[in-house]
């Protein structure tokens, strides 16, 4: 059975581009990735390059079983890798997944990229995979993380306690965000606005 998600795929904005993710990204991400702000809330420390590899490398392997669909996000404007985002838990038969394993160098925090990088994916999910449903899902203490899904207007649908086992052998308890289909449409319209609001203020 062939994957839901085809491979290779792109989907291209005015800001980013969110291209199938190649090993030939590995060591432009590894690098990017040195910044330890970006992994605050992560369940593994991927400022150490092994284990930034190792997760890169379970990305395709995922990918090739169709449970993931990796991507690097690509600046157009300043023509490089400014970070990764990821379809997970995909479930054609249920018609949903979640997007997350979403980061970005701390130099493209509060600008337009992350708005743009959702609104490119979920716009494939809900026009082209004619997803029923998309989660999302942050720690529960990543209060910076939580605020940005709200933002681009998933519902907010509880905490699930020991939700996820980090490296250090720690659970993480992870607050549920959800969007569903018959939704899409007015949310499609607030986050592009929201997107050219700050795209204007980052100008």
């Amino acid at each position: 059975m062939a994957n839901w998600i085809p491979y290779p795929l792109t989907l291209t904005g005015e800001t980013v581009e969110l291209i199938s993710l190649e090993k030939n990204h590995f060591a432009e991400l590894d690098t990017l990735a040195k910044d330890k702000r970006i992994w605050e809330f992560s369940l593994s420390d991927n400022t150490d390059s092994v284990v930034m590899l190792e997760v890169l490398n379970l990305a395709l392997i995922e990918r090739e079983d169709g449970n993931q669909y990796p991507f690097a996000i690509f600046h157009k404007q300043h023509k490089k890798l400014i970070g990764s985002t990821r379809f997970l838990e995909i479930e054609p038969k249920h018609r949903k997944l979640e997007i997350g394993a979403t980061w970005l160098h701390p130099t493209y925090w509060a600008t337009e990229v992350n708005l743009e990088c959702k609104l490119l994916l979920l716009t494939y999910c809900f026009e082209t995979l004619k997803t029923a449903r998309v989660q999302l899902r942050a720690d529960e203490n990543n209060v910076r993380s939580r605020k940005a899904i709200a933002k681009i207007g998933a519902q907010f649908e509880g905490i699930l306690r020991n939700d996820l086992i980090r490296d250090n052998g720690t659970n993480r308890n992870s607050a549920y965000f959800g969007m569903i289909d018959k939704e899409w449409s007015e949310k499609k319209q607030k986050l592009t606005d929201l997107y050219n609001a700050k795209k204007k203020l980052t100008l």
